[in-house]
């Protein structure tokens, strides 16, 4: 019998990465066993397989169809081997241009240093470099990733490289039916996430009288076209006290999940809204008092307090940002940041970084890990400075920062995000301690999560030697 990979499906193999697949809808690659990845290579349609156990496994898995002699297999699907390290994610920054002033960002409209746009052709040219080295998915930023006038272009192209958008951050106030149909029509279904920063604060902190009824109707419309949204939430000492109003509304809505983040003391923050930050231990205490009123609200959207705690309330389980890894996955060679090691980001400048958030300060800074208008990206993930960053392995922290080095809850947290680390560091320092995190395990947090959350499954238990 003769059997083929189906169309969703792509064999891949990367530097280190031996035996993967792709699955269209899902933005990274999985793994299968030496004897499933051959048998998947000889699916397709040109070996005569006999029935057996594994090929039913294979088939109740989806990952391949029964079909005649010589039938078509789609030529995404067949093996592509890839001499690089493997990166199945990208976030690309398609412009720094925003339609709005929101108070704390460096891409707000009149911060016009910030303000470059990647050119069509330019776009062009980063989608083709990142399918050559196995780029499967993208999530599509800004500035307003909307305001750029080719924007539905550069989705379509995407889509012909047969890769896709898994993710779209936007304010929203651009968004309409016209474009929620073009998506539809090229098969376009990201997780949208909106930016909503609050019941009655969100005119203030975007700067515009409209923003908020604005962005309400574009949750609503994207809801009521089947799509995904999750809200972005900025919280500060301003609008803190209607978390709880806004998590009801958002709820209420459909959406499927509230992310609050703590708004962090960038410069431009704190010349618009000075001492408007909450510290650590402000914020740490106010999204505790917050998750005790949630939980026992009745609400079953998702919530993820930026750098605390993810609540899942249909399951009544909870995840502890904080810890990274348990004793038995810690390893010194592990990327300190994994979401570095799995996705590259690309600023609207060309610029490569281990992360979008890093962008502003490497900018200010002048630093410059690499450009893909200079060095091409298959170069950039074999050997240069930002690979250098991206893999950095724990090891490398614990050798630079004593501090980490001789902490007990080390193997919990990993050192924490690299980003905040940076932004902690008085003197450009990548290996620099998250002191959030320091502040999270040293002060109790981690058992204040746990005790008001005693009847709720935790995933990921603090591991201590």
């Amino acid at each position: 019998m003769y059997y083929r990979l189906k169309d969703n499906i792509a064999l891949r193999k990367w530097r280190y990465v031996d035996r993967a697949i792709y699955v269209k809808g899902i933005d990274h690659a999985l793994s299968v066993s030496p004897k499933d990845f051959e048998l998947l290579l000889q699916c397709d349609a040109q070996h005569d397989i006999t029935p057996n156990p594994r090929l039913a496994t294979l088939l109740a898995q989806n990952y391949i169809e029964e079909c005649q002699k010589g039938d078509k297999v789609n030529e995404w699907s067949l093996l592509h081997e890839y001499d690089n390290y493997y990166f199945p994610k990208m976030n690309l920054m398609i412009t720094g241009k925003c339609n709005l002033n929101c108070l704390h960002c460096f891409n707000a409209k009149d911060n016009a240093p910030l303000n470059t746009e990647l050119s069509y052709e330019d776009v062009l040219n980063i989608l083709d470099q990142a399918k050559e080295i196995g780029v499967h998915a993208f999530t599509l930023t800004g500035g307003e990733p909307l305001v750029h006038h080719r924007f539905l272009d550069i989705v379509k192209a995407i889509y012909e490289r047969d890769m896709y958008v898994f993710e779209l951050n936007t304010n929203g106030l651009l968004i309409n039916q016209a474009m929620l149909d073009e998506f539809k029509k090229i098969g376009c279904n990201p997780l949208i996430k909106i930016s909503f920063d609050g019941v009655g604060y969100h005119n203030w902190i975007r700067q515009h009288p409209k923003a908020e009824e604005m962005t309400l109707k574009a949750i609503e419309l994207c809801i009521k076209n089947g799509f995904r949204v999750k809200a972005q939430v900025q919280v500060n000492r301003k609008n803190v006290d209607v978390m709880m109003k806004t998590a009801q509304l958002l709820n209420d809505m459909g959406v499927v999940e509230m992310r609050i983040i703590r708004t962090t003391e960038a410069p431009r923050w704190e010349k618009n809204s000075p001492q408007s930050s909450l510290t650590i231990e402000e914020y740490y205490s106010r999204m505790l008092e917050f998750s005790n009123e949630y939980i026992h609200s009745g609400m079953k959207m998702n919530v993820d307090i930026w750098q605390f705690v993810r609540l899942f309330p249909r399951q009544q389980m909870y995840n502890l940002v904080p810890i990274a890894c348990n004793k038995d996955e810690f390893n010194i060679r592990i990327p300190m940041c994994k979401g570095n090691r799995g996705m590259i980001a690309v600023s609207s400048h060309g610029e490569v970084v281990p992360c979008l958030q890093m962008s502003g300060y490497f900018l200010e800074k002048g630093i410059s890990l690499g450009n893909l208008f200079k060095t091409p990206l298959k170069e950039l993930v074999k050997d240069s400075p930002y690979l250098n960053l991206a893999m950095a392995p724990l090891f490398k922290q614990i050798v630079e920062n004593d501090k980490c080095g001789n902490c007990k809850y080390y193997k919990a947290c990993t050192g924490g995000c690299p980003a905040l680390g940076l932004l902690y560091s008085a003197n450009s320092d990548f290996y620099h301690e998250d002191i959030t995190k320091c502040i999270f395990f040293e002060n109790g947090w981690y058992h204040k999560v746990v005790d008001l959350l005693k009847d709720w499954q935790l995933e990921n238990p603090l591991d201590i030697d």
